[in-house]
This record gives structure tokens, sequence and C-alpha cells, in this order.
């Protein structure tokens, strides 16, 4: 199992979108950016632990916790001309982007500030604090993980 932070805009798809699906189960779908979409086809893996980060919003942080329950396969908005993510370059035999099914599996009491995360002294790696390092999916290390979930509980 690994270990992941995926950022979305909240007022697109937050923590809370994904917890009132039917079966709390959604694509992760319209990501663009190759590094990121080669972690979706690669790397992302069913059972791996994902944060829910809200991004662009009053309180960016850590929302969340989601799980994968489907691995990379092509992601469908790039084939619908009527998508913000259409891709005319695209086709279901050479398709240029993925996407995972995330599960909700919990919400914080409060968002993880960004500020307190950058703040914290054994964070120091993860992309999220480093200058200049946008990617909406991201790996966290084991220890990130565990030190980001502690963090988020001494909210309460």
């Amino acid at each position: 199992m690994r270990y992941w932070l995926f950022k979305s805009e909240p007022d697109v798809f937050g923590i809370d979108h994904l917890a009132q699906r039917p079966d709390q189960t959604e694509p992760w779908d319209g990501v663009r950016n190759y590094q990121a979409r080669n972690f979706l086809r690669d790397e992302v893996s069913v059972g791996d632990k994902v944060f829910f980060y809200h991004s662009s919003c009053k309180t960016v942080g850590i929302a969340g916790i989601a799980e994968v329950v489907k691995a990379g396969y092509p992601d469908a908005t790039q084939f619908d001309p009527e998508s913000d993510y259409y891709d005319p370059k695209a086709t279901p035999d050479k398709p240029r982007w993925f996407s995972v099914d995330v599960k909700y599996v919990s919400k914080f009491a409060r968002v993880l500030p960004l500020g307190m995360i950058k703040d914290c002294p054994q964070i120091t790696e993860l992309g999220l604090v480093k200058k200049g390092h946008r990617l909406s999916v991201m790996p966290v290390t084991e220890s990130e993980w565990h030190i980001l979930n502690e963090l988020a509980g001494r909210q309460l």
C-alpha cells in the first residue's frame, strides 16, 4: 500500500461531494499534467490511501481521507467534446489521460491547513511544501502520512 495526496478545488469537487455520492465513490478525473497522469496510470493502486486536499479556497489544506478502489484506466472526459477536459488528440486506442476511482473514508473535524503542514519540522520533502511544486497528485511517505494524521487529530 502507498500513500498519496490528491488536490481538488472544493467548489468543483470536495470531500463533501465524495461523501454524498450514493456509494461514496467517484472517478478522480480531469488530471491534465503528465507527471500526475503517470502516477495515476502507473503507480496508484487499489487499497492506496489518499489525503483529499482542498486547494484554491479560503482554507487550503487536507480535508480528509479517501481510498483508491479502482486502479488507473482511461479518463472518459478526454473523449467527450462537451467536457472541460476534452482532448482532441486522445483516442480510445491511444488515451492520453487516466483516472482512478476513490472512495470516501473520513472527513477531518477541521481542514488541516497548509500553514500548519509547512510549520511541521518533520514535513520537509513532501512536494506540497516545496516551492513551485503544483502537482495535483503526489506521493506521501508512510512517515508523512502518520505525522499528518496525528496533526489533524490534534486540531480537535
